[in-house]
Protein backbone atom coordinates (compact mmCIF):
# COMPACT_ATOMS: atom_id res chain seq x y z
CA UNK A 1 0.00 0.00 0.00
CA UNK A 2 1.42 3.53 -0.76
CA UNK A 3 0.31 7.04 -0.28
CA UNK A 4 -1.41 7.32 -3.82
CA UNK A 5 -3.80 4.17 -2.96
CA UNK A 6 -5.12 6.30 0.58
CA UNK A 7 -8.18 7.70 -0.11
CA UNK A 8 -11.33 8.44 2.40
CA UNK A 9 -14.27 6.15 2.88
CA UNK A 10 -16.94 5.83 0.09
CA UNK A 11 -19.74 8.33 0.96
CA UNK A 12 -17.80 10.02 3.24
CA UNK A 13 -16.76 13.21 0.98
CA UNK A 14 -19.04 15.09 -1.47
CA UNK A 15 -18.46 16.58 -4.76
CA UNK A 16 -17.49 20.65 -4.14
CA UNK A 17 -20.65 22.84 -4.91
CA UNK A 18 -19.59 24.81 -8.19
CA UNK A 19 -20.79 28.08 -7.30
CA UNK A 20 -21.81 31.04 -10.66
CA UNK A 21 -21.92 28.22 -13.55
CA UNK A 22 -25.53 29.25 -14.61
CA UNK A 23 -28.98 29.27 -13.60
CA UNK A 24 -29.45 26.01 -14.24
CA UNK A 25 -26.98 24.59 -11.64
CA UNK A 26 -29.32 26.28 -9.25
CA UNK A 27 -26.56 28.51 -7.90
CA UNK A 28 -25.55 30.99 -10.77
CA UNK A 29 -26.26 34.13 -10.97
CA UNK A 30 -25.71 35.62 -7.73
CA UNK A 31 -23.88 32.18 -6.82
CA UNK A 32 -26.44 32.07 -3.18
CA UNK A 33 -25.00 35.33 -2.18
CA UNK A 34 -28.70 36.95 -2.64
CA UNK A 35 -28.88 40.61 -4.03
CA UNK A 36 -26.63 43.04 -3.24
CA UNK A 37 -25.71 44.31 0.44
CA UNK A 38 -22.66 44.13 2.46
CA UNK A 39 -22.32 40.09 2.24
CA UNK A 40 -22.75 39.80 -1.54
CA UNK A 41 -19.73 42.09 -2.47
CA UNK A 42 -16.27 40.78 -3.18
CA UNK A 43 -13.98 41.01 0.38
CA UNK A 44 -17.64 41.32 1.79
CA UNK A 45 -18.84 40.59 5.72
CA UNK A 46 -18.20 41.95 8.74
CA UNK A 47 -15.58 41.39 11.29
CA UNK A 48 -16.03 38.64 14.45
CA UNK A 49 -18.48 39.58 17.06
CA UNK A 50 -19.60 42.95 15.26
CA UNK A 51 -23.59 43.19 15.89
CA UNK A 52 -24.12 45.82 13.42
CA UNK A 53 -22.88 48.98 15.61
CA UNK A 54 -25.14 47.74 18.40
CA UNK A 55 -21.99 47.64 21.71
CA UNK A 56 -20.73 44.18 21.17
CA UNK A 57 -21.00 41.96 23.93
CA UNK A 58 -17.54 41.38 24.72
CA UNK A 59 -17.37 45.10 25.09
CA UNK A 60 -21.15 45.45 27.44
CA UNK A 61 -20.00 42.42 30.28
CA UNK A 62 -18.22 43.81 32.85
CA UNK A 63 -14.50 43.15 33.18
CA UNK A 64 -14.07 42.11 37.14
CA UNK A 65 -10.15 42.09 38.90
CA UNK A 66 -7.09 41.21 37.83
CA UNK A 67 -5.66 38.48 35.69
CA UNK A 68 -2.23 38.28 35.76
CA UNK A 69 -0.73 37.35 32.92
CA UNK A 70 2.81 36.18 34.50
CA UNK A 71 1.35 34.12 36.78
CA UNK A 72 3.45 30.81 37.19
CA UNK A 73 0.64 28.78 38.81
CA UNK A 74 1.30 25.74 40.57
CA UNK A 75 -0.31 22.05 40.19
CA UNK A 76 -3.04 21.69 42.55
CA UNK A 77 -3.09 18.17 43.95
CA UNK A 78 -5.05 16.96 47.40
CA UNK A 79 -4.47 14.99 50.29
CA UNK A 80 -6.71 12.57 48.81
CA UNK A 81 -4.37 11.36 46.10
CA UNK A 82 -1.44 10.85 48.18
CA UNK A 83 -3.04 7.63 49.03
CA UNK A 84 -1.60 5.60 46.07
CA UNK A 85 1.23 5.79 47.76
CA UNK A 86 3.52 3.34 50.30
CA UNK A 87 3.62 3.76 54.03
CA UNK A 88 6.51 5.33 55.03
CA UNK A 89 7.60 6.25 51.61
CA UNK A 90 8.74 9.94 50.53
CA UNK A 91 6.45 11.93 47.85
CA UNK A 92 8.10 14.57 45.70
CA UNK A 93 7.48 16.33 41.98
CA UNK A 94 8.77 13.41 40.53
CA UNK A 95 7.09 10.47 42.07
CA UNK A 96 4.34 12.27 41.06
CA UNK A 97 4.59 12.23 37.69
CA UNK A 98 5.97 8.82 37.70
CA UNK A 99 2.59 7.22 39.24
CA UNK A 100 0.04 9.14 36.99
CA UNK A 101 -1.09 11.56 39.61
CA UNK A 102 0.62 14.62 37.71
CA UNK A 103 0.52 14.84 33.69
CA UNK A 104 2.61 17.94 33.50
CA UNK A 105 4.34 19.88 36.38
CA UNK A 106 5.87 23.08 34.83
CA UNK A 107 5.67 25.43 38.14
CA UNK A 108 5.69 23.14 40.95
CA UNK A 109 3.15 21.64 43.36
CA UNK A 110 0.71 22.79 45.88
CA UNK A 111 -1.18 19.88 48.35
CA UNK A 112 -4.44 20.85 49.18
CA UNK A 113 -6.74 19.25 51.85
CA UNK A 114 -9.51 17.80 50.27
CA UNK A 115 -9.67 13.98 51.20
CA UNK A 116 -8.36 11.99 53.93
CA UNK A 117 -5.12 10.65 54.41
CA UNK A 118 -3.98 7.34 56.77
CA UNK A 119 -0.48 6.84 55.41
CA UNK A 120 2.43 7.79 57.20
CA UNK A 121 4.57 9.97 54.41
CA UNK A 122 6.87 12.56 53.72
CA UNK A 123 5.43 15.15 51.19
CA UNK A 124 7.91 17.40 49.71
CA UNK A 125 5.86 20.43 47.19
CA UNK A 126 6.36 24.07 46.84
CA UNK A 127 3.38 24.94 48.73
CA UNK A 128 0.73 23.55 51.14
CA UNK A 129 -2.69 24.67 52.58
CA UNK A 130 -2.94 24.82 55.89
CA UNK A 131 -5.88 21.94 55.91
CA UNK A 132 -3.24 19.43 54.02
CA UNK A 133 -0.29 20.39 56.30
CA UNK A 134 -2.41 19.78 59.32
CA UNK A 135 -4.10 15.91 57.86
CA UNK A 136 -0.29 14.88 56.89
CA UNK A 137 1.06 15.46 60.08
CA UNK A 138 -2.03 14.09 61.58
CA UNK A 139 -1.34 11.22 59.78
CA UNK A 140 2.59 10.94 61.37
CA UNK A 141 3.91 12.17 58.37
CA UNK A 142 5.88 15.34 57.42
CA UNK A 143 4.87 18.35 55.24
CA UNK A 144 8.53 19.79 54.18
CA UNK A 145 8.34 22.96 51.62
CA UNK A 146 11.14 22.43 48.81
Amino acid sequence: MGLHDLAPAAGSTRPEKRRGRGHATGNGKTAGRGHKGQKARSGGGVRIGFEGGQMPLHRRVPKRGFNNIFAKPPEAVNVSALEAFDDGGVVGQQELLDRGVLSKCRYGVKILGGGELTKKLTVRANAFSERAKSKIEAAGGKAEVV
